[in-house]
């Protein structure tokens, strides 16, 4: 590990847990809440599917549950016993599917939480964590702090040396990308539209969960114009007056040109917000900017479905999944006659990671007393 990276690891990661005899560590979530964690962690909850996500590539055991239901083409990708998980509903987001009887009857050791961390989320998580008797902790799920989080989750869980391992290679492609991103001419980034649903007139605001990993990509989100936030609906209209470079829409109907579904068994741009993203990553970085990204997309989807989701794709699964991520321009007779893609982004360069109250990095620190802890190092000095 380089000494940039892990001196960026280290700024994100500070003191969060201190041993007590007799019990489990305190750990200080994102919302900077202590939470007791058990002496063994058996059983997860995930309070959303970003962190079901999370569970699933680090200790796939230890889940309880989806939070919503896997489609048919999502679960012909995962191991038939994890597939058959059963729904646990979702218990954070604006419409909660799941409620704090539903907790009890699973009895999970842990309840995990990734997202937007805000004193709503964080007076959620005292409520349910509350009426279990569970501990709950709240992680920001912003994508550069995935690295950090599958470190520190790796190490609660008792799967250290693989948390570190996936931390890795989220990190490389995380700092591939900067690198990448600093050679290129901010007018060579394009004007992208992300549709959302089966219409594609969901899209996100500037800063949104949604569109993190294309802003880390460097591309212009055209409805940022609408101002910050997290979804909004659009028309046509609204579409065609921002001349968008790119269309990269979530769902094949959209305007019925699209050749790709979702990709499988979770997206690669936000179905769910998680882990999930770093794949996308790579992708994006490589359609963007061509001239610099040269990498072999087939080679770095093989590699990150077998790391991640212990997946080994066959080459007909593979050839799937790359040739749905390729751009169709103009052959459907589609009306605003761009390239139409289906599938959030690393902090640019010179820009500041998401800080201030309500906005924490995920989980400070390492758990003392649980593998993968990492000491206080005072935060290096600004070049």
């Amino acid at each position: 590990m380089s000494l940039r990276s892990r001196a960026a690891q280290i700024v994100f990661l500070s003191v969060a847990l201190f041993a007590v005899p007799g019990r489990g560590a305190d750990f200080v979530d994102s919302a900077e809440r202590y939470v007791v964690l058990p002496d063994r962690i058996g059983r997860v909850m995930a309070a959303d599917q970003s962190a079901a996500v999370l569970v699933f590539v680090l200790a796939p055991e230890k889940l309880v549950g989806w939070s919503r239901p896997l489609t048919r083409e999502q679960r012909a990708y995962l191991p038939a016993k994890f597939a058959r998980l059963p729904v646990a509903g979702q218990l954070s987001g604006p419409t909660p599917t799941a409620a704090a009887n539903a907790v009890a009857r699973l009895h999970p050791d842990l309840i995990i939480d990734t997202g937007i961390v805000s004193p709503e989320a964080a007076a959620r998580a005292d409520a349910i964590q509350e009426q279990t008797r569970i501990p709950y902790i709240l992680l920001d799920g912003s994508i550069q702090y995935i690295p950090d989080t599958l470190a520190t989750v790796g190490g609660m869980l008792g799967v250290a040396e693989r948390g570190q391992d996936l931390a890795h290679e989220a990190r490389t492609a995380i700092d591939d990308l900067r690198g990448k991103l600093l050679i290129t001419e901010s007018t060579e980034r394009p004007l992208v539209y992300y549709g959302r649903g089966s219409d594609g007139l969901e899209t996100g605001l500037a800063h949104s969960q949604a569109m993190s990993v294309i802003d880390q990509a460097g591309a212009i989100n055209v409805a940022a114009r609408l101002g910050s936030g997290e979804l909004t609906r659009v028309t046509r209209e609204q579409i065609y007056q921002w001349h968008p470079a790119l269309i990269i829409a979530q769902q094949r109907s959209f305007y019925n040109a699209l050749q790709r579904d979702r990709a499988t068994p979770f997206g690669w741009i936000d179905d769910p917000p998680g882990v999930n993203r770093i794949i996308g990553l790579t992708w994006l970085g490589a359609l963007f900017y061509p001239e610099v990204y040269q990498q072999d997309l087939r080679a770095s989807v093989r590699v990150f479905y077998d790391k991640f989701y212990r997946i080994k794709l066959s080459d007909q699964q593979l050839e799937a999944l790359v040739r749905q991520a390729g751009a169709q321009t103009g052959e459907t007779g589609q009306e605003l006659g761009v390239p139409l893609l289906g599938a959030e982004p690393v902090p640019l360069p010179g820009r500041e990671p998401p800080s201030g109250p309500g906005l924490r990095p995920p989980g400070r620190g390492g758990t003392q007393g649980y593998p993968g802890y990492l000491p206080p190092t005072a935060p290096p000095n600004p070049q």
